[in-house]
């Protein structure tokens, strides 16, 4: 692994060459001559590592240096006479390792682990040495970092190599961390391999390791890893992107000017804070370019402003949007919802006095240190508190991103590597992810929130919230309103799930609108099944332990003209008095009426819209009203327009409730299905109007119908 990742015999050569930033090298040449030196301790500890222990004390005052003093001696001793391809001594790369994680903050733990990563591997040194010495923590992260070395990075060998590193990765998020590290050092001495096998690891850098570095929030590897890949796979881009920061470095900085006039407004304000003019790296600039077409000066950064406390954070976002001219759309608020890995910030951009817009970003120091270093600025999660050792194996890490738990849930679902692998690589390329709020529910992260990929639908949301349980999902209200599975969510959407027991399973239509591999995965597998038995599995037994069916009958009500007769007295002597169809008004409606041909009395609700229409039209209505007797059980016809989710078995169990009510079916109708809604349209006899309104309960009950009203007053919901 890190035998092959040399360092060029002339780094600022190859590099002006290649056209490829340079990281401050001051420390790891300190390292290099140190180390060419031997460990020879200096007031008890090696000189190689002295500049570490400096960056690590400066993080952690109380830390301490001895464990680390005894893992170098350790990896020197068993790396000596090693040599890298450059001609440097091989421990010049697990210092380099220990070092960037240093500066990113990690705990004594990880850098000793840092240190001996490569001894197992590469050394006589054993793991049981490793776990006699050190413990059993160090041992678990060094046996972690060992196996992901094991598998050649080779394109066959891909799928299970990173089946492994996710796995890995579960088990300890640190382990991740120092694999990251060991590629970001081998990619900055990346310089002497053969172009074709640099392109091979800046490809596989690019899928898989630069989207993990993402979504464990480790931006200060993820900027320069993507830097380094963009000078190998893109030269020329990359070339071009680097004239243009040249060109504008010899000018006037305009975002110089805007933060120092937002330092004097906080400074006013009385608001101790930290105004920063942060660089772009190359990618971002790129980026900027494509999505513009051009670039400012004021595109190569953004102004960092850093504070003490939450409060604070919004305080200063309204002291900017009042001195300055704000770009409303601009404005993310990262700090009440955070990001899927961990990030924090207020974002916001404000105009300044000659036109240039500043990108700015408003942080606390200790959010600023988690967006810089993500999981390696949390320390150690396992930390045991009676000083024990943790426990090896499966262990429950309160910092795991809800996003790793849900790629573990399918990978160890998923046997067929390719498929694992193809579905790894479409996760980790979403490069943007979303917060959707749940009603009804905690899901994974904060309570009652979902964090998925960026054009996530509703069926998605279910199989993020309820794994295989999503199958019972029949519909979702998306901020209150019915909404098909399909839906596309957007961030900050109030999502409540429908679902049922009884439902019929997923259908290979959901395949259509999913985004994340769990949904697609498990989608898949249960088709899979239902056809392997050439048929869906049946759907469950009804409330009584036996399975729902329609009444055998449907029985005729009386004729509509005479039963009107019955219970509709008019005040037009001598006339037929029907119930209209449109409306089927019941006692103890409100109703009117309207003379038709034939000296027929149509009776309508008086909420119908067929009465604002003919009175509209001048038609003057004829007084109609319930008879006494009415009103107390006379039956009755009413029309029902039941609104549903398609499933099997919904006309019977909706006939069957009618039935357990003693209401009549006179005729029914179903509209064809569409994106799972379907209407039912029912026209029922009732033996006594009083009943209706438990009848209309109860069909709400039946699963998967969402509403139940009059024919008059029943509107279309969703595109049905």
């Amino acid at each position: 692994m890190s035998a092959e990742a040399t360092n060029p015999g002339n780094p600022e050569a190859a590099d002006r060459w290649r056209g490829r930033p340079r990281p401050a090298l001051r420390g790891l040449r300190r390292i290099g001559r140190a180390a060419l030196l031997g460990p020879a301790p200096r007031d008890g500890l090696p000189d190689a590592l002295e500049h570490v222990a400096k960056v690590h004390r400066h993080h952690h005052p109380d830390a301490d240096l001895d464990t680390l003093s005894r893992a170098y001696q350790l990896a020197e001793s068993s790396h000596r006479g090693q040599m890298r391809k450059s001609g440097e001594p091989y421990i010049t790369h697990p210092l380099a390792v220990t070092l960037i994680l240093a500066e990113l903050g990690a705990e004594t733990t990880t850098l000793t682990a840092s240190l001996l990563h490569d001894t197992v591997e590469d050394t006589e040194v054993t793991l049981d040495q490793v776990r006699a010495e050190f413990g059993t923590e160090v041992c678990y992260l060094v046996d972690g970092v060992t196996k992901l070395e094991k598998v050649d990075y080779g394109t066959a060998a891909e799928p299970e190599t990173f089946r492994k590193m996710l796995v890995a990765t579960g088990n300890d998020v640190r382990v991740m961390s120092i694999k990251l590290a060991d590629r970001l050092h081998n990619m900055r001495t990346l310089g002497v391999m053969r172009p074709e096998k640099q392109a091979r690891i800046a490809g596989v850098t690019l899928d898989v390791l630069i989207p993990l570095a993402e979504r464990l929030g480790v931006q200060a590897l993820k900027t320069e890893l993507e830097d380094l890949v963009f000078a190998i796979l893109h030269p020329e881009e990359y070339a071009e992107t680097r004239r243009l920061v040249e060109k504008y470095g010899g000018h006037p900085d305009p975002l110089a000017a805007i933060a120092a006039r937002a330092r004097t407004i906080l400074v006013d304000a009385g608001i101790d804070a930290q105004v920063l003019v942060r660089p772009r790296h190359f990618v971002s600039v790129h980026r900027v370019l494509l999505a513009r077409g051009r670039i400012t000066g004021a595109d190569l950064g953004r102004l960092l402003v850093l504070v003490a406390e939450d409060a604070d954070c919004y305080a200063v976002l309204g002291e900017l949007h009042t001195c300055f001219t704000p770009v409303v759309s601009e404005f993310k608020d990262f700090i009440a919802a955070p990001k899927f890995n961990l990030y924090q910030s207020l974002h916001t951009a404000v105009g300044g006095e000659t036109g240039e817009i500043a990108e700015t970003l408003i942080r606390t120091h200790r959010m600023h240190r988690v967006a810089e270093a993500g999981v390696i600025a949390l320390g150690n999660p396992y930390a045991p508190t009676d000083g024990a050792d943790a426990p090896e194996g499966e262990r429950a890490d309160p910092t795991r991103p809800g996003w790793l738990d849900r790629l573990l849930e399918w990978q160890r679902t998923t046997p067929d590597p390719d498929t694992f692998w193809t579905s790894l690589r479409d996760d980790l390329a979403q490069d943007r992810e979303i917060t959707v709020f749940c009603t009804d529910a905690a899901a994974d992260g904060p309570a009652g929130t979902i964090g998925l990929p960026a054009g996530a639908s509703c069926v998605d949301a279910a199989y993020a919230k309820h794994g295989e349980a999503a199958h019972g999902c029949i519909g979702a209200r998306v901020n209150g309103r019915l909404a098909t599975l399909g839906t596309v969510l957007h961030d900050g959407d109030n999502l409540h799930l429908l679902m049922a027991q009884d439902s019929a399973g997923p259908s290979p239509e959901w395949l259509d609108h999913t985004r994340t591999p769990a949904a697609r995965l498990a989608i898949s597998r249960w088709l899979a099944r239902s056809q392997g038995t050439g048929e869906p599995p049946a759907a469950p037994a009804g409330r009584h332990g036996e399975r729902r069916r329609a009444p055998a009958h449907r029985p005729a009500g009386p004729d509509r003209a005479g039963a009107a007769s019955g219970l509709v007295l008019a005040d037009l002597p001598g006339a037929t008095v029907r119930l209209a169809g449109c409306c089927t008004p019941v006692p103890p409606d409100t109703v009117t009426g309207f003379a038709v041909r034939g000296g027929t009395v149509t009776v309508h609700r008086a909420l119908c819209p067929a009465v604002a229409r003919m009175a509209a039209m001048g038609r003057q209505p004829v007084g109609v009203r319930w008879r006494g007797a009415a009103k107390g059980g006379h039956g009755c016809r009413v029309t029902l327009l039941a609104e549903a989710f398609s499933r099997p078995h919904l006309l019977p169990d909706l006939t069957e409730a009618i039935a357990a009510q003693g209401a009549a079916v006179v005729s029914a109708a179903v509209e064809p299905p569409h994106e799972q809604l379907v209407r039912h349209t029912y026209t029922l006899h009732l033996p006594n109007a009083s009943g209706l309104p438990s009848l209309m309960r109860a069909m709400r009950q039946v699963p998967g119908v969402f509403d139940v009203v009059r024919a008059a007053t029943a509107v279309r919901t969703g595109n049905c």
